[in-house]
């Protein structure tokens, strides 16, 4: 059964990719809720060189990146309009830009030029054209993680072409997703999601476990819900840790 005649509609929503998307972004709340209190001094965390923090956040990419290939497998599958799919990028690309507003005015030094959503904007282009390659994915997928190993070159350490990941050196800013390597992790997500759309149509479309129905269901939502949660999670982080550092301030 082909995942497309698995759902009743391209309308459906999958529960368990919506939760694996909600996942993520717990995940990643937590993770700036940390990097919120280490900046305004509640604790003292090297999340620019700790493996206990740069590992978390390659970690985090890498599952929402792989979500965004399994979700562009599903889409393929249920004959996604060109229409919708360029509604949904516009969105993405429009709050990239805000971010990068936003982070200019929090950071000038280190804004966000080329952030996780500035990637997933430029990846979704990408997985567009190479959805037809196939079980040729997955080598197109190794080949993207292992290129900026063996390729580094001056000429992508600036702002204007650091986003294609050949840099000699990672620019120091609050957030770098460039597309090499991490269209390698999209390309698998989608290769893995097309293979399960044939072979395991289930693994996608099935109801959650019966175990995990209740925290399923909430980290579903907000999944279905993840790009106006990323947008606003740091907004209300940030101004939650500012009142409380203002009132410790104040009781001194």
């Amino acid at each position: 059964m082909a995942l497309a005649s698995a759902s009743a509609s391209s309308a459906d929503r999958f529960e368990r990719l919506d939760a694996l998307r909600g996942a993520a972004i717990v995940w990643m709340a937590a993770f700036h809720f940390c990097f919120d209190l280490n900046h305004y001094g509640f604790i003292s965390q090297d999340f620019y060189s700790d493996p206990l923090w740069t590992g978390q956040r390659t970690a985090i990419v890498s599952l929402f990146v792989f979500c965004v290939g399994l979700g562009q497998a599903v889409a393929g599958a249920q004959r996604q309009t060109m229409r919708r799919f360029w509604r949904r990028w516009a969105q993405i690309a429009g709050c990239a830009l805000l971010v990068s507003l936003g982070s200019a005015l929090m950071f000038p030094q280190t804004y966000i030029s080329f952030g996780v959503l500035h990637g997933i904007a430029v990846i979704l282009l990408l997985l567009r054209l190479a959805a037809p390659a196939g079980r040729w994915l997955w080598a197109l997928g190794g080949a993207a993680l292992l290129m900026p190993l063996f390729i580094q070159h001056p000429f992508f350490d600036t702002r204007a072409t650091n986003w294609v990941g050949l840099v000699t050196h990672k620019p120091i800013t609050e957030d770098y997703v460039p597309v090499l390597p991490w269209l390698g992790v999209a390309l698998w997500g989608l290769a893995a999601g097309q293979w399960a759309s044939r072979h395991r149509p289930a693994w996608l479309s099935g109801a959650l476990p019966e175990v995990l129905r209740l925290p399923g269901r909430a980290l579903a939502l907000l999944g279905r819900w993840s790009l106006s949660f990323y947008m606003l999670h740091q907004p209300v982080l940030i101004g939650a840790v500012m009142v409380a550092a203002w009132l410790l301030r104040s009781q001194a």
